[in-house]
């Protein structure tokens, strides 16, 4: 149903609004990936973690919003049910992943404060991949049985999902069956896929936390905390969006607030991950301006 509850002009507006985050996110996350690759001074674990978050954010954006897109310009609110099916696949194929890999780099950001000596030889090429690929495999097994089980129930009644894409909630309700054991499922595997990420980053801070206070000049520990503080930023974002979404008491959480919580983790969130690191990175903004200045000198060189 998306939002086609609302008037015609404000469908209009809600559209370039949406296709102007869009635009802006894939260009700023493809921006960061170019960068993070073409400059030597960012090929440190940090920005191949970074870059491993601006793809996930790619596929993220690119499973929902354009979709929704259609759904405002044309006005067309049919989804097929295999097209519901996979949209559902790879949202939870992502959104897991990506609280995984969120924990990886606060690993990476307390390894490089706590023991920089050792960064190097511990966060080696070998280990970043197996880390990068802990993180991406979590989504496979949780994706393929939470959508495969849902799609497998009857349905029957109203076929009208009422969300701006097929997210379990709401497609759980067009359900004529008994679903207390997925619901049971359901409920502890979310809280395991947000809380253990959540707790590992809690650590990880905990022990970063320690450490800048234990540094005795203010220009160290600033420079510390910078280090982290992108990562920090984009944690709280995350989080607080996605728990505000998945853990409000259901008196609390009917589907226009919902649909407006969604969209802070899987537009807005998106949008902003390439911002934050850009403006609050003064490596990633010296290597923005180098790649510009180079790739400038190379057009002004060919005749």
């Amino acid at each position: 149903m998306s939002f086609s509850s609302l008037p015609t002009e404000i469908q209009s507006l809600l559209f370039l609004a949406f296709l102007v985050i869009y635009l802006v996110t894939l260009m700023g996350n493809s921006l960061i990936i170019l960068v993070t690759l073409a400059d030597p001074m960012l090929h440190s674990p940090m920005y191949f973690f970074l870059r491993n978050l601006s793809f996930l954010e790619i596929g993220f954006n690119l499973v929902i919003v354009p979709k929704m897109l259609g759904t405002l310009l044309a006005r067309d609110t049919t989804i097929s049910f295999l097209g519901c099916a996979t949209q559902m696949y790879f949202f939870f194929f992502f959104g897991v992943a990506e609280c995984f890999l969120l924990a990886t780099m606060a690993y990476d950001r307390y390894v490089a404060i706590c023991s920089p000596l050792h960064y190097p030889v511990v966060m080696n090429q070998r280990t970043r991949v197996k880390l990068a690929a802990a993180s991406w495999f979590p989504g496979f097994p949780v994706a393929t049985v939470q959508a495969t089980w849902l799609f497998s129930f009857p349905f029957c009644g109203t076929n009208k999902v009422n969300h701006f894409f097929c997210d379990s909630p709401p497609v759980l309700r067009l359900v004529c069956a008994d679903t207390a054991l997925f619901e049971i499922y359901a409920i502890v595997g979310t809280i395991l896929v947000v809380m253990i990420p959540c707790l590992l980053i809690l650590c990880s801070y905990t022990r970063i936390a320690a450490a800048i206070l234990k540094i005795s000049s203010a220009k160290g520990k600033r420079k510390a905390f910078s280090t982290c503080s992108s990562h920090l930023l984009v944690v709280s974002l995350f989080y607080v969006s996605l728990s505000l979404t998945y853990f409000r008491p259901k008196s609390n959480n009917s589907p226009e607030s919902k649909k407006l919580l969604s969209l802070s983790y899987t537009v807005v969130t998106p949008m902003l991950n390439p911002i934050i690191y850009s403006l609050r990175n003064n490596e990633v903004k010296n290597a923005l301006r180098r790649t510009i200045h180079k790739a400038l000198a190379l057009r002004n060189s060919i005749p």
